[in-house]
């Protein structure tokens, strides 16, 4: 494994700056408003021909351990406890504070190997004297929002990290699977318990998740990358907070990179306009979903509960019918087999492809059944179809005036496709190909 390295500093010394600078990509979300990291996020940095795992971490703290800066604050003590080297953020424009002196005595007290940078120092800079006795070295003076001093730093992990090696493409990409869903149903909590550790911060408080962090995992032998994202709440409730559209836009775009995304909702209050939105949301993107019904511990009466929900999510989104339902309770550890083997079928029917020629015996007896209604006195001929790719499933249709195609007979021929090919609640796609008649003039 590529050694692992950790950024830490206090609040707002721009550790989520460094952090993309070096991940060369908005990995993490970054503002003015101190304490916007909140969970330990980790990539895999290729810098310049070097090789590492990168860590941003939450701002250090000295607050109540119960709070939730002081439980920030433990998942950085965590990091650095896992960490190679950390790299040591201090405001070059503040010069060393009596919290930088709390997280120097702690890296001492760790035996980390530190690397001491004095972050902002673009332009006029504060006296860092100070910072000396620490015995960590002279700072060396970086701009992570201009670039400033990255050769230095580059030089300095030169003996620590890896040259990057020519890999091998693996023979099976990883599953990219993102747990999604309005705030407080419990996604971090049920993120911590499939991976059997807490990696993720939770609490009482909703929306404590704002990056979408990325961990990965074995599903029995599939390689996974699992996502944990923040909360989607209306958009009304949303639009006037910066920090909340910037977790939304990090969530969009877990759900768009992603394979598969468990919906999870609140079993006790189950499918709220929000749940349905995020759904369809899902839907459009053409992505695996499987719901997770979480919270079932809570409910007083559970029996039958699970067919009726799977009856009503039906109803309410029929263009996904069939998605996969389990019942789960994450803080118990409940229903996790159940849906590990879900998103195992999920995935297998987003993937699925069939053969043209089963295809176009399907396509006639489905005509057979229900032929398209004539468009002004003139028959809609649909003469053959393709499945064009899988991830989703998407068929072309081919004929004549099949741009006249009524969304009704589309959504017949969708619940048919289902049925007949065993393609439950994965979303699917037409599109149509007019063929010219060559004797028209």
């Amino acid at each position: 494994m590529p050694p692992l390295i950790a950024i830490v500093g206090r609040p707002n010394v721009g550790k989520s700056t460094l952090f993309n600078r070096l991940a060369g990509r908005r990995a993490a979300i970054v503002h003015d408003t101190p304490g916007v990291t909140r969970d330990r996020q980790e990539v895999l940095a290729d810098w310049n021909g070097l090789a590492f795992r990168l860590m941003d971490t939450a701002g250090f703290d000295e607050v109540d351990p119960e709070s939730l800066g002081g439980r920030m604050t433990g998942k950085t003590l965590e990091g650095i406890r896992d960490a190679d080297v950390c790299l040591f953020l201090i405001d070059a424009r503040d010069g060393v504070t009596a919290l930088d002196d709390t997280i120097a005595r702690a890296l001492r007290r760790m035996g980390k190997s530190v690397i001491l940078l004095a972050n902002k120092s673009e332009g006029r800079t504060a006296d860092l004297s100070d910072a000396l006795r620490w015995g960590l070295g002279e700072p060396i003076a970086v701009s992570a929002e201009h670039g400033v001093g990255l050769r230095e730093l580059y030089e300095a992990l030169v003996p620590i990290a890896s040259e990057t090696a020519a890999e091998e493409e693996p023979e099976e990409k990883p599953l990219k699977l993102a747990l999604v869903g309005r705030p407080n149903v419990g996604k971090s909590t049920l993120f911590n318990r499939l991976l059997r550790e807490e990696r993720s911060l939770t609490g009482p408080e909703a929306g404590i998740t704002r990056d979408a962090i990325v961990v990965p995992w074995f599903l029995g032998e599939r390689a996974v990358l699992l996502h944990d994202t923040a909360g989607l709440r209306k958009r009304a409730r949303s639009a006037g907070e910066v920090l909340e559209r910037l977790a939304v836009a990090s969530t969009l775009e877990a759900i768009r990179f992603a394979d598969c995304v468990i919906l999870v909702v609140d079993a006790t209050a189950p499918f709220e306009k929000q749940d349905l939105t995020i759904a369809d949301l899902v839907a459009r993107e053409g992505r695996a979903i499987v719901v997770a019904a979480n919270k079932w511990d809570l409910l007083h009466d559970a029996a039958g509960a699970v067919t009726g929900l799977r009856r009503e999510w039906d109803r309410l989104l029929p263009q996904i019918a069939g998605a996969p339902l389990v019942a789960t309770s994450a803080a118990r550890g409940e229903g996790l087999d159940r849906l590990a083997a879900a998103v195992v079928k999920a995935d297998e029917v987003w993937n699925r492809r069939i053969p043209t020629a089963e295809l176009n015996r399907f396509l006639a007896r489905a005509l057979d059944r229900h032929p398209p209604p004539a468009v002004r006195g003139r028959r809609v001929r649909v003469r053959y179809m393709t499945e064009a790719k899988a991830r989703p499933p998407t068929f072309v249709l081919f004929g004549t005036q099949l741009d006249a195609l009524p969304q009704s007979w589309l959504r017949y021929l969708q619940n048919e496709l289902r049925a007949a090919f065993d393609l439950p609640g994965t979303p699917i796609r037409f599109t149509t190909r007019t063929t010219r008649n060559p004797y028209a003039t």
